[in-house]
């Protein structure tokens, strides 16, 4: 089950009966199934804490994702700031919905087991939002 939620921010307009199938599609595609899938959209206040708290992590960022996958069916929690979403999207002069879902994606791609750490894992990451956000238009 895909569950979205907001903490102290508004929702943000995206169509979760549409998302949750995409998203399901993605992970088939990884030859993932998925169990229970939290979104939680935040601030950039919230995420920090979150960063700090259960990361050691002092820096703001659009998405953390726990993961508590088990075998081929991927689990997990989904932190997104929509304040740093917005501020990328216009940084990188992109559509807000379009850099919405990437990072909606990014942390099932996460959970599939793709990482974006390492050299070269970030541009294996970027192709993989790239396809998975071809499949949202078709």
């Amino acid at each position: 089950m895909i569950s979205y939620f907001s903490d102290k921010i508004k929702f943000p307009q995206i169509k979760r009966r549409e998302t949750t199938k995409w998203i399901r599609q993605v992970a088939l595609g990884y030859g993932k199934k998925v169990g229970d899938v939290a979104y939680i959209f935040c601030n950039d206040e919230k995420i920090l804490e979150v960063n700090k708290q259960y990361l050691n992590h002092d820096y703001y960022t659009d998405v953390i994702t726990f993961d508590y996958s088990e075998g081929d069916t991927i689990s997990g929690d989904i932190f997104i700031s929509l304040d740093t979403v917005k501020s990328n999207s216009e940084q990188q002069h992109t559509d807000y919905n379009q850099e919405l879902h990437r990072v909606i994606i990014h942390g099932i791609l996460h959970l599939c087991g793709i990482n974006d750490k390492l050299p070269g894992e970030r541009e294996i990451m970027q192709q993989a939002e790239d396809k998975a956000l071809e499949l949202k238009k078709t």
